[in-house]
């Protein structure tokens, strides 16, 4: 797609591929699920046109293998599914992470738990944050709350992973892969200015000495070690790459906390609510790990009581109630695909925190 200042109304799933294919993703392999289903149709469209390599793997297993080989070799490398999916492309993800692999994972999330059904959820939240394969591993977790922004994130989302040599996990629930809004900025240069090395990749060895990735360390003491340098990057990505957004902080005397889509139907509340001289106000995490949790309390200390808004039975909220263990926190969440509205915020703040 050329860079352009015309906006076009794109769905979330293909902003999200057109944004990879942008951001220099020249090696995608994936698997059909609904309802990330718009993206890799946009993946095999495409990736061949600018210069990529596009695959329809044999299963989800297959799909994070080739995109572990294609990490390993330099490309920058993408895959994408919804829960199930990722369930499966976990030993992979912790492969990825051993390996000190860049890649990108978009995970679409619909309802479940099992094959559950196609409508949106969030209920992936401690498979996303909390590693989700085997082993001491995170991942860096990016969650958009329109198109616009998932374009966004997808560009740096690569950058993080490549700085960090680390797999990094894209969550959007299907609420927002599946609607359609304008986009154009398509433009990676708006991220990390610095080109990052690859001189770790397997691109052949004439002239230096071989590379060796792997994740296998079976001599005494050696895999321990390995740990403890990874846990000195994730340790540096807690510092640095804590992100959020807060909307009617000035003089909030109630927080809602919320990502993605119920974020968005959050803020229509608070806007109804103030109406109504009501004084809440929107605290939304961005990055899900690390979770920003510096900010939230911050903005935390001047506030009676918190509401946490998922489209879950409650995930997101343990870590609020880890950040804050001195305040009040209340949970409304929907799950098996339910949505949280707009007036159902409004009558429980009513009801419970005031």
């Amino acid at each position: 797609m050329q860079k352009t200042n015309k906006k076009k109304l794109m769905s979330g799933n293909e902003a999200i591929a057109e944004a990879g294919i942008s951001a220099g993703c020249r090696f995608y392999a994936g698997y059909p699920i609904t309802p990330q289903n718009e993206l890799i149709a946009y993946m095999a469209q495409n990736m061949v046109k600018r210069g990529g390599v596009f695959i329809q793997a044999e299963s989800e297993i297959a799909a994070i293998n080739m995109v572990l080989g294609a990490a390993a070799a330099g490309v920058r490398a993408m895959t994408s599914s919804s829960g199930p999916g990722v369930s499966l492309k976990q030993e992979g993800i912790s492969y990825l992470a051993g390996c000190e692999l860049p890649a990108l994972i978009v995970n679409v999330m619909r309802a479940g738990p099992g094959l559950g059904d196609i409508s949106s959820s969030q209920s992936d939240y401690f498979q996303a944050t909390r590693g989700g394969g085997h082993g001491d591993y995170f991942t860096p977790v990016l969650a958009p709350w329109s198109v616009e922004e998932a374009v966004k994130l997808v560009m740096l989302g690569f950058d993080i992973a490549d700085y960090y040599r680390n797999p990094v996990l894209i969550l959007a629930d299907a609420i927002i892969g599946q609607m359609m809004e304008p986009v154009g900025n398509f433009d990676k240069s708006q991220f990390r200015k610095k080109k990052e090395s690859k001189n770790w990749a397997l691109t052949g060895a004439k002239g230096r000495p071989a590379n060796s990735i792997k994740s296998l360390y079976l001599k005494e003491g050696v895999l321990e070690q390995h740990n403890k340098k990874l846990k000195k990057k994730w340790d540096k990505i807690r510092k640095n790459e804590q992100r959020f957004f807060v909307s009617d902080i000035a003089d909030v005397d109630y927080l809602i906390v919320a990502y993605g889509s119920q974020a968005r139907i959050s803020l229509e509340a608070i806007k109804m609510l103030r109406k109504n001289n009501i004084k809440v106000g929107l605290f939304r995490p961005i990055s899900l790990w690390p979770f920003p949790g510096k900010g939230l309390r911050k903005i935390a200390e001047k506030v009676k009581k918190i509401l946490v808004v998922e489209q879950s039975l409650g995930q997101m909220v343990e870590d609020v109630k880890l950040n804050l263990p001195n305040k009040e926190v209340y949970f409304l969440g929907r799950a098996g695909g339910g949505v949280p509205s707009a007036g159902e915020i409004i009558k429980y703040i009513n009801n419970k925190l005031i």
